[in-house]
This record gives structure tokens, C-alpha cells and sequence, in this order.
């Protein structure tokens, strides 16, 4: 509860700095890179040498890549049952199956299962979103963004070069060596500020207006993101007999709102803007509520 409880601080925080004209406009996406850049790769580097593959694991690989072809069925059926436009099916393939793993994962997966989440979580967000993001979302890009090709070593370059990727390559190479304390401390230091830094871009980042014209596919897409996708991840997992961290934490990661990279990527490539920014704004919203709903549920079905 406490940890809950810093989140909506910094959330709340995040809120009023953006009535503050001493904040520039462009704080949210700032504070979002120097998580993505540093202090995202820190706590990487910190938990990386704790990771022993297990079955367990594997759950946290391989349910993110179940999740992404759900979701893809999922928004193509409803797409073609409602006469979408091209544009608003390529923000859903795009946004919905890509989830805020990462920025909204960490802090989520502390307040709710602890330190001892974390090395599931990155499992699942590493070999997972991030992989899928590099990859699956560049091929979404070039299909339905304006002007979009698909660049096959670009896609390669860019999972391979990802600060978070680079920070988990390192960490297993050196995970036979134990760091040096004053490494351990500037780690711990620059780790701590992720939580700060992320959940007060989100509040600044929130957005409560809505384009009439996107509700339809919006309450599609997040009924797919925080509802469909995490209880169908929830029924395959208790079916397997996947019971304890390793199957609940990447369950909670595939209800985890849609990602804020992901949004902002399908308004540069000219699809459809208000539909991409609702998703994100309004997911992240409705999460505080979904999430600690999943969470309940993962304990009514243990």
C-alpha cells in the first residue's frame, strides 16, 4: 500500500506541474527518455545478474509473444466487424498489443508483488514488449504509417541498440562477477529514480478529453488491453497448472495499459492521432483501477 500510495503522489505531482509555466510542454517526454536512457538500464543492470532461467521464466518469455497474437486476432476481427478505417486498425494493431511494461510495469509490479517481481518483469519486458516493439510494431509502421517502409536492418540495429537490451546483454555477461560497491550504490541511486521520473510523466502526460468519434474502437482497443488479454493470459496460465510468481507477474504485465512509445510513434506516422493519444491517456487512467482488480483476481485464483 505504501508504495501504491508514492505512486499517486508522483502522479499527482505530475498533474500540477503541467498547470506550472515554469514546466516546458515537452517535461513529460524528458523525464520519459532519461528513464528509458538511464534509469531504466540501472535497474536492468542491478537485476539482471539475479536472473536464473527456469520454467518460470520461460513463462515470462513466451506469454508476452501469446499476448501479441491475441491481441492481433482480436483487433482484426473487430476491425473488420465494425468497418474501421484503415488508419484507426493500424493504431489498434500498433497500441493495444504493446504494453507499458517498463515505465508503468516497474512501479506497478513493486507496489503489488515486490522486489521479487522485478526479475519476471524484466524477463517479460525485454524478451517480450521490447523485442515485439523493435520488431512486430517497425512492421505495423511500415504498413499503415504514411510513408512507412520496412527497413529489415534498421529493425535489427534498433533491438540490438535499445539502452534497456544493451543494459540485460551486459548484466548476464557480468553476472559471474560481483560489482563493486561503489557501482552497486550508483546503480541503486540511479534505479531509485525511476519510479519518481516515470509516474510523474504520466500524470503530466494525462489527458481527460475525449474525440466522440474515437469512442467506439478506444473502449475496444482498452477492453482488449486491461480486460480481455490479462484474463485470457490468466485462464491459459491456470489451465497449464502455472501457479506462484513466475505465472502471476507476467499475467499482471499483459493487463499493463498501452505504451506511450507506441502511441507517439502511430501520431508521427499520420495515423489516427486522437484515437493513438486516447488510448494511452485514458489506459493509463483506467489501469489504476484494472490493475489492483487483476491483482485480486490472481489471488481469488490462486
Amino acid at each position: 500500500m505504501e508504495n501504491f500510495v508514492q505512486i499517486g503522489v508522483f502522479v499527482l505531482l505530475g498533474m500540477l506541474f503541467r498547470r506550472l509555466e515554469a514546466f516546458p510542454k515537452d517535461t513529460g517526454q524528458t523525464l520519459n527518455m532519461f528513464a528509458l536512457y538511464v534509469a531504466l538500464p540501472a535497474l536492468i543492470l542491478l537485476k539482471a545478474p539475479q536472473l536464473h532461467f527456469s520454467s518460470q521464466m520461460l513463462t515470462a518469455a513466451v506469454l508476452p509473444w501469446a499476448v501479441l497474437a491475441l491481441s492481433i486476432g482480436m483487433v482484426l476481427a473487430g476491425s473488420k466487424a465494425f468497418g474501421w478505417s484503415r488508419s484507426v486498425e493500424g493504431v489498434l494493431l500498433l497500441v493495444v498489443p504493446l504494453g507499458n511494461t517498463s515505465f508503468m510495469g516497474v512501479p506497478m509490479v513493486q507496489a503489488f508483488f515486490g522486489e521479487a517481481g522485478l526479475p519476471y518483469l524484466i524477463v517479460y519486458d525485454q524478451i517480450g514488449t521490447m523485442l515485439t516493439f523493435a520488431t512486430y510494431g517497425s512492421l505495423i509502421l511500415a504498413l499503415y504509417g504514411k510513408g512507412g517502409r520496412l527497413n529489415l536492418p534498421a529493425i535489427a540495429r534498433r533491438a540490438l541498440l535499445f539502452p534497456p537490451t544493451v543494459a540485460l546483454l551486459v548484466g548476464m555477461l557480468v553476472r559471474s562477477w560481483p560489482y563493486p560497491p561503489v557501482l552497486v550504490t550508483i546503480l541503486q541511486n540511479t534505479a531509485g529514480t525511476l519510479i519518481p521520473l516515470v509516474m510523474t510523466a504520466i500524470g503530466f502526460q494525462m489527458r481527460w478529453r475525449l474525440q466522440p468519434s474515437v469512442l467506439a474502437p478506444l473502449g475496444f482497443g482498452l477492453g482488449v488491453k486491461l480486460v480481455a488479454a490479462p484474463l485470457m493470459a490468466l485462464l491459459a496460465c491456470r489451465l497449464l497448472g502455472l501457479h506462484g510468481l513466475g505465472a502471476d507477474v507476467p499475467v499482471f504485465e499483459a493487463g499493463m495499459p498501452p505504451m506511450v512509445t507506441a502511441g507517439a510513434l502511430a501520431v508521427a506516422a499520420g495515423m489516427e492521432i486522437d484515437l493513438a493519444v486516447s488510448l494511452v491517456g485514458l489506459g493509463i487512467i483506467l489501469a489504476f483501477g484494472s490493475l489492483p482488480l487483476l491483482y485480486l483476481l490472481l489471488h481469488l485464483w490462486p
